[in-house]
């Protein structure tokens, strides 16, 4: 859809109220939202640098995407869980951090904040994620986060503020991430795997008589991040008694 055909099919008054400064050819540019809404965000570099504050309760660093083949940065341990979910998600095809100033008026001053995560869906569509526990979202914050949901709905974008994930899925799939790699795979051992669960049962049953666990269970924990092969990650720990199942194929 080209920028008039946007502006005309949404007839929002937000879609002129914002612009976007990002990192362009290792140059940082502004323009309006209307004029660079279509920008293959999830290639560009972060717009500042990533913060590590001596005594500080964040902790930053980069982040091995198996999606991208990159390394994303986070600045806190909820940033780097949500970029794991995020990097597990099917329909999840590109990520970049703090992609872009977001910049705007409020009535009385000017205003400006980057989001955590610009995200690339497979459908096409750009998803906008902040990162921040309920707890945490001040008055600045929360007017940040409205205004970049305004944002997003004229170019209709998807927003998401993510706070704390769910414990028990958060320690399960920080788990099967350190099996991200496609050099965990190993395709003899997953086909095995794939027979063996094509009726589901326990998880280190099924892997012993596959092989020996030891070289078996990466190569199954694998399978599961990228859910060729599925379990309940949701309601209880990962478990040698986990009922495991085939979905797909590699």
């Amino acid at each position: 859809m080209a920028v008039g055909e946007l502006a005309g099919a949404y007839a929002d008054p937000d879609l002129g109220a914002f612009d976007l400064g990002f990192v362009e050819d290792g140059v940082q540019v502004r323009r309006s939202l209307a004029l660079c809404w279509g920008f293959p965000f999830e290639g560009v570099k972060p717009v500042r640098p990533f913060r590590w504050p001596k005594g500080g309760k964040s902790f930053a660093g980069w982040y091995f995407c198996a999606t991208t083949g990159e390394h994303i940065g986070y600045e806190s341990w909820l940033e780097r869980d949500r970029l794991i979910l995020l990097d597990a998600d099917p329909h999840v095809v590109g990520i970049a951090s703090q992609p872009f100033w977001l910049h705007w008026h409020d009535g009385e001053r000017r205003r400006r904040h980057a989001p955590d995560y610009f995200v690339r869906l497979a459908s096409g569509r750009a998803r906008i994620v902040d990162v921040r526990a309920a707890d945490r979202v001040d008055d600045a914050a929360a007017e940040a986060f409205t205004a970049t949901e305004r944002a997003c709905r004229a170019v209709d974008w998807e927003f998401l503020h993510a706070g704390v994930a769910d414990p028990v899925l958060m320690a399960n799939m920080r788990w099967l991430s350190r099996y991200r790699r496609r050099r965990c795979l190993r395709r003899d051992v997953a086909a095995r795997l794939l027979e063996v669960f094509d009726e589901p049962g326990p998880l280190r049953e099924g892997a012993v008589r596959v092989g020996d666990p030891l070289l078996v269970l990466p190569v199954l924990f694998h399978l599961l991040w990228s859910g060729v092969l599925e379990t309940d990650v949701d309601s209880r720990l990962l478990g040698p008694d986990s009922m495991v199942h085939a979905t797909g194929e590699l």
